[in-house]
């Protein structure tokens, strides 16, 4: 069973899945494309990244997890 993405998945963690990266990209997580991430990229956890950018985490993570679903259905 795949694991699920929750609010304490790092980005790392997320970015290693198909498909994720555009997920995020559309719903501006400004930490894709932050220079200071790469070095951070392992501690950086989706739930943080959402609060200080005041992001919708439960809409990203249904996006996320229908995704990682439709992937594990294939």
């Amino acid at each position: 069973m795949t694991k699920k993405i929750n609010k304490e998945s790092s980005l790392a963690e997320i970015l290693k899945k198909p498909g994720m990266a555009e997920i995020l990209a559309k719903n501006n997580l400004p930490c894709l494309y932050c220079p200071m991430a790469r070095y951070e990229i392992e501690k950086l956890k989706l739930g943080d990244i959402c609060q200080v950018y005041h992001l919708d985490l439960k809409k990203i993570l249904k996006e996320l997890n229908e995704k990682l679903s439709q992937d594990k259905q294939k």
